[in-house]
């Protein structure tokens, strides 16, 4: 390589054209990320579109159609179970086994996040009830939720105004930290070690809204459900705050390490 030189002949810049090679060590491969879906048609959303800007690839497991749950999560950076119609009351096999895997990650200390069935499922696993709402209410469409002094200082910069569908909640796990609340349906979001269960959907994308508020119309006639176009227009307003704090959610999730507590907290 030939190099322009001062008058002391050190070298300085290179001529133009010319590049310096460098050898660069190639980051080692993430682990995937256990993703537990329930229907034939379901995606991880938008928090599969974060995990995959990390770099993590996502293992795709549906239990109800006959995939095991791994014995360990050695293998992967964390696990997450997202939400269905199905309850976390039901008798079907492939629900109680799920709540029974959840044992795992929580035995081992890896990361792990409930996302409303998923999140009734890690309260059902630490002994919590699950149940509607005594008024039979509902929800589905954006409402408030008030992250706790706890829920500010592991995660900032909170949503004013969260998507929901749902008609049942749960209590405060025995031993976990609530991080927020809502009206209806109380406990909205909670830490147990590595483990976070939401009550609300951070994980819905625009196509998913499309889907939920067609094919699930029947839920949008229930007590406490907004009407369809809210679900948009609450999106408008809110969805952009959300997003990002999901990205910045992820982000601190992943970086916790086994048997240690932390956290900071996309489309």
């Amino acid at each position: 390589m030939s190099f322009r030189s001062n008058k002391n002949g050190e070298n300085i810049v290179p001529f133009p054209g010319r590049r310096l090679l460098l050898t660069v060590a190639k980051p080692a491969p993430r682990l995937p990320v256990l993703i537990v879906l329930h229907q034939e048609t379901s995606t991880p959303g938008r928090v599969g579109n974060a995990l995959r800007a990390l770099g993590h690839a996502l293992d795709i497991r549906r239990p109800r159609f006959g995939d095991p749950l791994p014995e360990t999560l050695a293998h992967h950076a964390g696990a997450v179970i997202f939400g269905g119609p199905m309850s976390a009351n039901d008798s079907d096999d492939y629900v109680r086994r799920e709540i029974d895997w959840i044992e795992v990650p929580l035995r081992e200390g890896r990361p792990f996040m409930g996302i409303c069935l998923g999140a009734q499922m890690l309260a059902r696993q630490l002994g919590a009830p699950v149940a509607p709402h005594h008024e039979g209410r509902v929800e589905c469409g954006y409402y408030p939720v008030r992250p706790t002094a706890a829920g500010h200082a592991l995660c900032p910069d909170w949503p004013a105004h969260v998507y929901h569908w749902h008609g049942e909640g749960f209590q405060l796990p025995h031993g976990a930290e609530l991080l927020a609340e809502g009206d209806d349906f109380p406990v909205q979001a909670f830490q147990y070690g590595h483990a976070f269960g939401f009550q609300f959907h951070p994980d819905v994308t625009w196509a998913m809204m499309h889907r939920w508020t067609t094919r699930g119309c029947v839920r949008m006639e229930q007590p406490g459900a907004h009407p369809r176009h809210l679900h948009f227009e609450g999106r408008a307003m809110h969805d952009v705050i959300e997003r990002a704090w999901l990205k910045n959610f992820v982000d601190g999730w992943l970086a916790q390490k086994p048997r240690a507590v932390m956290l900071d907290a996309a489309e």
